[in-house]
C-alpha cells in the first residue's frame, strides 16, 4: 500500500529484492520508497513485507534537523491509525518492538524487499513443485 498522500504520485507493487531508496515525491507532502533508478515512482509494500537495510535506520526529529540512528537494519511494513482518513499510515516495525512512520525516514536510506507476506504469494497448484524459495527460508524475524 501506499500512503494515502501518495495516490497522486505514479506507483508500482513491490517485488522480492527490489532495492528501495527512501525519498519524498514531487506534488507530495510525504516521503515514501522509490525503486532505485526511478526516483519519481513510488514502490508500494504490502503490510508484512520485510525490508533489511544497508545501515542503521535513520530518522528525522520533528524539525527535520537532527536525524537519530535507530540501530536496526530490518523491519516489517504495517499500516497504523488506519481509522484516522487524512493521517500518515505507512509504518516500519522493528525487531525491538518499536515503530516508525515511513515520512519520518530520513532521505537517502537504501534497502533491500527480503520477503512479501504471504497473501501476496501466488497459490501454488497441485503440479507445481513445492520447493521453498531463499527468501522464505530465512524466515521471519518478529513472530
Amino acid at each position: 500500500m501506499c500512503d494515502y498522500s501518495l495516490q497522486h504520485i505514479a506507483s508500482r507493487p513491490a517485488v522480492v529484492g527490489d532495492k528501495l531508496v527512501s525519498t519524498s515525491f514531487s506534488n507530495s507532502s510525504t516521503r515514501g520508497f522509490a525503486a532505485a533508478g526511478q526516483p519519481d515512482v513510488a514502490v508500494c509494500l504490502l503490510p508484512g513485507t520485510e525490508i533489511a537495510f544497508e545501515r542503521d535506520v535513520e530518522c528525522d526529529d520533528t524539525f527535520g534537523l537532527f536525524p537519530r540512528k535507530l540501530r536496526e537494519k530490518v523491519a516489517r511494513f504495517r499500516q497504523v491509525d488506519m481509522d484516522k482518513p487524512h493521517t500518515h499510515h505507512d509504518a516500519l516495525e522493528f525487531p525491538s518492538g518499536r515503530s516508525v512512520l515511513v515520512t519520518q525516514l530520513s532521505k537517502g536510506q537504501h534497502a533491500t524487499v527480503l520477503q512479501l507476506p504471504a497473501s501476496a504469494h501466488p497459490a501454488k497448484t497441485a503440479q507445481e513443485p513445492t520447493h521453498i524459495e531463499e527468501t522464505e527460508r530465512q524466515g521471519s524475524f518478529v513472530s
